[in-house]
C-alpha cells in the first residue's frame, strides 16, 4: 500500500508540477501578446507619423503654406478691386450720360397687345 501511496503522491506532484509549467506557460504567452501588441502599437505610431510628415510636405510643396496662399489671395483681391475702381473712374461719365439719354428720350407707344375697344 505504501507503494500505492507513493505513486498517488508522485502522481499528485506531477500533476502539480505540470499545471504549474501550463501557468507560467500561459502567463509566457500573455508576456508575449503584451509585448507584440505594445510592438505592433509603437510601429502604427511610427508610420502615423511619418505618413503625416509625408503629407504635410506634399500640402508644402503642391499648396503652399496657408499663410502664402492668404497672402496672394489678399493680394489678388486688392489687385482685382483697385482695377474695377479705375474701371469705374475711367467709364463713368460715359455711363452717367448713357442713362441720362434713355431717360430723357422717350418714345411713348402703344403695347403690342393693345387693343383700342372705343370705337
Amino acid at each position: 500500500m505504501a507503494s500505492n501511496t507513493q505513486g498517488i503522491q508522485q502522481l499528485l506532484a506531477a500533476e502539480k508540477k505540470a499545471a504549474e509549467k501550463v501557468a507560467e506557460a500561459r502567463k509566457r504567452k500573455a508576456r508575449r501578446l503584451k509585448q507584440a501588441k505594445d510592438e505592433a502599437t509603437d510601429e502604427i505610431e511610427k508610420y502615423r507619423v511619418e505618413r503625416e510628415q509625408q503629407f504635410k510636405d506634399f500640402e508644402a510643396k503642391h499648396v503652399g503654406s496657408r499663410e502664402g496662399v492668404a497672402i496672394k489671395i489678399d493680394q489678388d483681391t486688392k489687385s482685382k478691386i483697385e482695377e474695377m475702381n479705375r474701371t469705374v473712374v475711367n467709364h463713368k461719365e460715359r455711363v452717367i450720360q448713357e442713362i441720362l439719354t434713355h431717360i430723357y428720350n422717350i418714345e411713348p407707344e402703344l403695347h403690342k397687345n393693345f387693343h383700342n375697344t372705343a370705337k
